[in-house]
């Protein structure tokens, strides 16, 4: 039966009439079939997405996103399917193998749509539309995500995971209204389009004389509501590590001396480091936890947690001291270099949840394996990672988990912390070695110039808080594999590469993040090349890259073929929000190279998202990081002379959100830096907006002057 209803959304402050289907997903049971021989193979055999090729013998008729699978729907007639996931996602593979591979449900797909599958990693910009859309129509969202669309690619149905009954039935209608009312499925799909359209719009509003931080102030007292003060991280499950909002509210509590907060970032990260979602034998996070205690995850681990992780255990490790934080940066570093490290210097997108058909089996141990791993060390071993009721899992399989300190185990225990460590850490290696012996999980091996960007990012910025030499040679070499295999001969980005290929267009996150990447590099090694490269990207974005009636660039360069609508890319979600980094970068950018227009494109961005802070704050943890440097005194660190480079890592060490560093052995081209040369000195200028305090040649003289206004930590 077919139901039409009414739905008003907020947001949009307009009502659309919606085509829902009387169908309820229930939750399915993890079903395991025999795989099918390749007795198909469809159009997605061509492409290099791991995740497109997964599909590639399903006997559906699959074809990648573009003009000759639009030009088929519409010289027949017939909706599109457009089917999105990503290669790690564990119920994309339930539904592959349920319906996909089903030749019954593959006959009648074929028959009625034309039906594409799309990587949303390789294109987040198809998927932003369509995501979109299926949040308009049923409050939610998800991947697998299944869109049906007119054949010109307007939405007007659609929904996530569909056990394979359910499917059937669904297409069967969608077929039948599709053919049947034409015009209220077209009708409908006009009204979601503009919909969508209006989802990224945003009055403007006027630059205030002066930055204050009462929203900023007003977003976290509601949102401090949500905090798991107990376990970390939100209230409730699923429970994920959002390191964007942690990165965030410890700037947060810094800045503003607030315990509380500063408590709440300390408990999500210990809790989290203790979890079953960080991996106790071979380091590095899951996605994310499906029950309140950070225990069970969802085993996929992907590129853009570890490397954001990275850069909030660095922020935390530096005002704290936590051994703890730094054992997770080395145990994390070491997974990215043993299982993500390309040889061209390029990391892998992600590990898949599941080995030989079974999520988790990869990670997951027997009471029998840990006591021959252990041996006389099996009561230590037991207690420390719970092998016992809290560590059960399924199947009379645990998980590794901790619940308190090493200090606290070692007392419980009767042993000296540091005797306790290396026989926990003999334990570990050992676990290792034999855990490499498994059936792995699968790799997604394709190389993404946006989440390359981001890690090497955190690499930086674990070395800045550790002094730990690998990780910034790790990085050296990810920056090397960035600019000379994803530049494009026209000064833009590639967004994809895999196998010696860069394909697709770069996305305005591969922009922002690379030049958050560069700017960091400047600041720990003084080289720049890299400030220069960073400005380079940025001109290029204000050059190619569209701007809304609000300031937002959109999320697809002008020079790429248009989708049913243009997104621009506000809300932080996962992964911050690309506005919000390249607002960030042209924020500093502006400063060093006394570029006024970038500095009002910053300003005029962050003033238009500003009243949405208390709505959502979690949705603006970037562009609240922001705020707080625009409203609080931001230094410019000018470092001039042959000692750069150590000074500058030697003032990296320290907790510094209100400062960007620069310098060089030479004064170079960026104007901070004109005339500041002093023969046989290497000296350190204090700045705010390009007004410098007297010199000094000491870091302490240094960090005071930046400390009597607040913007750096205590020595």
């Amino acid at each position: 039966m077919i139901l039409i209803a009414a739905y008003k959304r907020p947001l949009l402050r307009m009502t659309f009439l919606l085509v829902t289907f009387a169908l309820t997903c229930t939750t399915c049971t993890h079903r395991h079939t025999t795989a099918m021989p390749e007795a198909y193979t469809n159009a997605l055999i061509h492409e290099t997405s791991p995740y497109l090729l997964q599909h590639a013998h399903n006997p559906v008729d699959w074809m990648p996103w573009g003009e000759e699978a639009l030009a088929k729907a519409k010289a027949e007639d017939k909706p599109l399917l457009i089917s999105i996931g990503y290669s790690a996602c564990h119920w994309c593979h339930v539904m592959e193998h349920e319906s996909f591979e089903d030749t019954g449900v593959a006959q009648f797909m074929d028959e009625h749509f034309v039906c594409i599958k799309v990587d949303r990693e390789e294109r987040p910009d198809i998927d932003q539309v369509y995501m979109d859309a299926v949040q308009l129509m049923t409050g939610r969202g998800g991947w697998p995500l299944n869109c049906f669309a007119l054949p010109d690619g307007r939405p007007f149905h659609g929904g996530t995971y569909f056990p394979k009954d359910q499917w059937l039935k669904l297409l069967q209608q969608v077929q039948s209204i599709y053919k049947e009312d034409r015009d209220k499925v077209v009708e409908y799909a006009d009204k979601l389009t503009e919909g969508i359209h209006m989802m990224d719009e945003m009055p403007v509003q006027a630059i205030p004389d002066k930055f204050k931080n009462d929203t900023v102030n007003a977003a976290v007292g509601r949102w401090q509501k949500q905090f798991d003060l107990k376990e970390g991280g939100r209230q409730g499950a699923p429970k994920f590590p959002m390191p964007n909002n942690l990165l965030f509210l410890h700037h947060f509590a810094m800045e503003n001396n607030d315990p509380e907060a500063l408590a709440f970032v300390h408990t999500s990260l210990t809790k989290m480091a203790h979890g079953g979602i960080y991996d106790q034998v071979g380091g590095g996070f899951a996605r994310y936890s499906t029950d309140e205690i950070w225990k069970v995850p969802h085993f996929e681990k992907m590129l853009y947690d570890n490397g954001q992780l990275l850069s909030i255990y660095a922020a935390a490790y530096k005002t704290s001291g936590n051994p703890l934080y730094r054992d997770v940066l080395i145990e994390t570093v070491g997974f990215l270099e043993r299982e993500m490290l390309d040889a061209t210097g390029a990391f892998y997108s992600a590990l898949d949840a599941d080995s030989e058909g079974e999520e988790g089996k990869f990670y997951v141990w027997s009471e029998e394996e840990i006591k021959a791993l252990s041996g006389t060390d099996f009561p230590l071993i037991q207690a420390y990672y719970h092998i016992d009721k809290r560590g059960w899992w399924e199947h009379g399989q645990y998980i590794l988990m901790r619940q308190g300190s090493d200090e606290a185990i070692a007392e419980q225990e009767g042993l000296e912390v540091e005797a306790m460590r290396k026989r926990i850490s003999a334990f570990k290696s050992t676990a290792l070695s034999v855990r490499e012996q498994r059936i792995r999980p699968g790799l997604d091996d394709k190389s993404l110039t946006s989440w390359n960007a981001m890690t090497t990012t955190g690499l930086l910025d674990a070395f800045a808080a550790t002094g730990e030499t690998p990780f910034l040679q790790l990085a050296q070499e990810n920056i090397v594999f960035l600019l000379k295999h994803q530049v494009k001969e026209d000064g833009g980005l590639w967004h994809s590469y895999k196998n010696g290929r860069s394909t697709i267009n770069g996305y305005l996150e591969d922009y922002a993040f690379l030049c958050e990447a560069l700017i960091k590099f400047h600041e720990i090694t003084m080289d720049q090349k890299y400030l220069s490269e960073a400005h380079r990207i940025t001109t290029f974005v204000v050059d190619h890259f569209e701007q809304n009636d609000a300031g937002f660039f959109y999320f697809k360069s002008s020079d790429d073929p248009a989708l049913v609508a243009k997104k621009a890319e506000i809300h932080d979600n996962v992964i911050p929000a690309s506005n919000a980094v390249m607002a960030t970068c042209l924020f500093k950018l502006g400063l060093l190279y006394s570029h006024s227009e970038w500095a009002t494109i910053s300003e005029q961005m962050l003033a238009n998202v500003e009243p949405n802070f208390s709505r959502h704050p979690s949705g603006h943890s970037q562009w609240m990081q922001l705020r707080l440097m625009q409203s609080s005194p931001f230094y410019e660190v000018a470092i001039v002379g042959k000692d750069c480079e150590e000074k500058s890592k030697a003032l990296t060490k320290h907790y510094l959100p209100g400062a960007v560093l620069c310098g060089g052995k030479d004064e170079g081209a960026i104007p901070i830096l004109e005339q500041r040369k002093v023969e046989g000195k290497t000296l350190i200028y204090v700045c705010l907006k390009g007004a410098c305090q007297l010199p000094v040649e000491s870091l302490s003289e240094a960090l005071e002057q930046m400390d009597d206004r607040g913007g750096a930590d205590k020595l």
